[in-house]
């Protein structure tokens, strides 16, 4: 956990703690939020661990989160955040596809979504409108999630990974990071038994024949550059 010195103005600045595993990003977005007047970067965290800890220690009044750390992802993270702070404001910051992950992140808890691909304006405006007590997704989602609701239709599922449970989804997505059977068990504290039970769902789910067809799809995956599944068969 870095923790960073806060300046005295006139003006409180919120206070936003960075949970990313990328140095590069996490400096990238402190540079962005320090020169805002109403906005300071008061720590940075790493992983699940380094961020809890910083919660605790540093108060923030917001927390941007990436999805994809590692050990615990993003997504156990936010979940553990609001046993423990329930009213902590959340953002999640991913290069996952939207379609997939957002609707998970807002029923764990998070006050928004937003892709690193997005303008870096956005994130100032996501986490401007959260702090005032406003929920933020991307105007795409939200376009389609009225449409959905006027419609009274369910949910698209126009990818075969929205039926995977979130388990499931980190999972695949460490396998397409290359992460062997016992690394994943080794990071998520969980058996050997449990993971390969976890793989055999993720194949049936996704109607892959074998251990080699996963791995392929679920480098296929991570490789893409918006985080979109596409199936080879």
């Amino acid at each position: 956990m870095t923790s960073r010195p806060q300046m005295t103005t006139s003006v409180k600045k919120c206070k936003v703690l960075l949970v990313d595993d990328h140095p590069i990003v996490r400096q990238g977005l402190a540079l962005l939020i320090d020169r805002e007047a109403d906005l300071s970067v008061c720590g940075e965290a790493e992983g699940a661990h380094t961020a809890f800890h910083a919660i605790e220690t540093l108060k923030p009044d917001i927390v941007v989160l990436d999805i994809s750390l590692s050990g615990p992802d993003g997504l156990d993270v936010l979940k553990e955040i609001r046993t423990k702070t329930a009213a902590l404001p959340v953002l999640i910051l991913s290069m996952h596809d939207e379609s997939i992950y957002a609707e998970r992140a807002m029923r764990a808890g998070a006050n928004g979504y937003i892709m690193k691909q997005e303008a870096t304006e956005k994130v100032l405006v996501a986490i401007r409108r959260i702090l005032q007590g406003d929920v933020y997704l991307s105007d795409r989602l939200t376009n389609t999630m009225l449409q959905q609701f006027v419609r009274g239709a369910a949910p698209s599922k126009s990818s075969p990974l929205v039926n995977l449970t979130d388990r499931e989804l980190e999972v695949f997505r460490l396998i397409g990071e290359g992460h062997g059977t016992r690394r994943i068990a080794d990071e998520l504290h969980l058996s050997v038994k449990t993971i390969e039970s976890y793989q055999a769902h993720i194949k049936e789910k996704l109607a892959l024949r074998n251990a080699r067809e996963l791995v392929q799809h679920a480098i296929e995956w991570t490789v893409n550059v918006n985080g979109g599944y596409t199936s080879s068969s």
